[in-house]
């Protein structure tokens, strides 16, 4: 270091001199103190980044979560180094209104979004989501993949940029429904032509003109959908990880949506695998004849019989065909896992892995989602946090919780102001003390199963026309018996509700008309998950004075379920 030499030419000459080198000294400490001070605020403030995984159509059918037969190595070493919950539920169990409230944070009536068709943003011009609140924090936000709903992306809003495009991630080649095979787009167009003329150009959101339900075609991962749009967020990450800012990446799985499509190689996984079909064939006993639909949505593909039963063979091929694509989406997460690794970004990222709702297997005697029971609104819910203790890391916890919380918890965790607009609960408390109280119930809801289409739509002209016309007769005969003189075709296909609060150890379904806030309930459901956790026996009429005591905990709503808690 060079030393500062002064000449002193007079004594006033040397004060000075002086004067300035005390001023210097103390200016260099001061900048030397603000510059530590400055870096030990920003290592103090610095915002995590958060990996947001959505997965279409999963129930909890992980080896996390004890199935025996799911192959899912990846999902579960997540879970080991993570926050499993093993009471996770939907708002609604159907795509569109379960996203919107997950991306929102306000549940499906206050949106006003109950079915697939209705877009948030257009109800609800105001309202804040997920990724838009925490861009005014100073996060990068972006998504590959569903998150929200297609069609309904709240690109403007919500997003701060688009996803990778460039040439280390190939386009995806022209494609009918995300079909490899050339037959499987044929069938899918015929089909779709077919109903069009028929039925208008609405026919095929509202379910009609299907192609195959499975194909598994010898192709590499990126040549399905899931597979390319994981390499669309491994790239975008690497482009992020070179900037300052936080992000929070939505990568969001197709599968194992219908239609079950991935590499051939997962479905060759399960060749030597027992798959066990449910043994659960019927609704259950005295359940509403309204709260189960007549497997419209997997009905509609090309190669499902009409009417009638699935067969045991088919039956067990379906189930191998989902469990194929929970495979296929498992190994395109342990990718991605495995990218934030490399990238160093591990360790300050925040993951939170959940599913839109269950499906039902041939549960309950039905194949899909769009109820409410317990199949389809109980969801898988993982959460690993760089700060988690580590004596909870790998751990469960079986506190109740929704998936409208997912919006706080992220805000609190962080360090982000929670809008005033948000209808859930952050569960940060749990992921350093899983086995607190909390809340008393979640709440789920869905319009009339048996007489909608399954986005919860009203029926339209071709449901009623095409092969589904004696289904619905069917269904519509066995309400009409067991409602007697309450039936009413408008009430029953408009404007019916069914509310399902969840407690420790019971289901409670309130039957009502949603339109009428006075309006009394015209059934009741009630399942004791301590005794009969498959809900097979409907109990409600053997118990009048537990469905009085349930009924005051349901009218408190979700406001009067929260936690209580210093």
């Amino acid at each position: 270091m060079e030393l500062m030499v002064f000449q002193i030419t007079d004594l006033n000459s040397y004060k000075t001199k002086k004067r300035l080198m005390k001023g210097i000294y103390l200016f260099v400490l001061l900048q030397v103190f603000l510059l530590s001070c400055k870096g030990q605020n920003e290592k103090s403030i610095e915002k995590p980044n958060i990996l947001f995984i959505a997965i279409d159509d999963l129930r909890p059918e992980l080896g996390a979560y004890g199935s025996e037969v799911a192959i899912t190595p990846n999902m579960d070493a997540l879970a080991a180094e993570g926050l499993l919950f093993n009471n996770a539920y939907c708002q609604e169990a159907i795509c569109s209104p379960s996203r919107a409230s997950v991306m929102t944070g306000a549940r499906p009536e206050t949106i006003k979004v109950i079915e697939n068709f209705s877009y948030f943003r257009d109800l609800n011009p105001d309202i804040v989501t997920l990724p838009q609140h925490l861009q005014t924090a100073g996060y990068e936000t972006v998504y590959a993949g569903k998150i929200f709903h297609p069609g309904y992306t709240d690109e403007e809003l919500s997003w701060s940029r688009k996803a990778y495009s460039g040439p280390k991630v190939e386009e995806m080649p022209e494609r009918v429904r995300g079909y490899v095979l050339a037959e499987n787009q044929e069938i899918f167009r015929e089909n779709r032509a077919e109903v069009i003329a028929k039925y208008g150009e609405n026919a095929p959101r509202n379910g009609l003109g299907k192609g195959p339900a499975y194909e598994f075609a010898d192709a590499p991962d990126n040549s399905y959908e899931d597979g390319h749009n994981t390499e669309l967020a491994i790239e975008t990450m690497k482009e992020m990880a070179q900037n300052d800012k936080p992000f929070f990446l939505g990568l969001g799985f197709l599968k194992p949506h219908l239609e079950w499509i991935a590499p051939k190689k997962y479905w060759d996984m399960y060749e030597d695998v027992d798959l066990q079909l449910t043994d659960q064939h019927e609704g259950p006993v005295n359940g509403a004849a309204m709260g189960l639909h007549a497997s419209f949505e997997l009905r509609a593909r090309a190669d499902i019989p009409n009417y009638g039963d699935i067969k045991e063979e088919q039956a067990k091929n379906l189930k191998r065909a989902y469990l194929a694509t929970v495979s296929y989406v498992d190994s395109q997460i342990g990718k991605m896992l495995k990218a934030l690794e490399e990238e160093g970004l591990r360790d300050n990222t925040i993951i939170m892995l959940w599913s839109d709702h269950g499906w039902h297997l041939g549960d309950m005697g039905i194949w899909g989602k769009a109820t409410n029971y317990e199949i389809a609104t109980r969801v898988p819910l993982i959460v690993s946090t760089p700060n988690m203790p580590d004596a909870v890391r790998g751990s469960k916890t079986n506190a109740l919780v929704e998936l409208v919380d997912m919006y706080p918890t992220l805000c609190e965790l962080a360090g982000v102001s929670i809008p005033e607009s948000v209808e859930g609960q952050s569960f940060k408390p749990l992921l350093t003390n899983p086995n607190m109280e909390w809340k008393t119930a979640a709440f789920t809801q869905f319009p009339s199963p048996a007489l909608r289409e399954w986005a919860a739509n009203p029926l339209s002209k071709g449901m009623r026309e095409t092969s589904f016309g004696p289904l619905l007769e069917e269904v519509e005969d066995r309400i009409k018996k067991q409602q007697g003189d309450k039936w009413n075709r408008d009430l029953f296909e408009n404007r019916l509700m069914g509310y399902s609060m969840r407690t420790s150890q019971y289901r409670f379904t309130v039957w009502k008309d949603y339109t009428d806030t006075k309006a009394k309930p015209i059934f009741f459901e009630l399942y004791d998950h301590q005794s009969d956790p498959k809900e097979t026996v409907n109990i409600a009429n053997d118990n009048p004075n537990l469905v009085a005591q349930l009924l005051v905990q349901f009218n408190k709503g979700w406001m009067g379920n929260m936690a209580e808690f210093n």
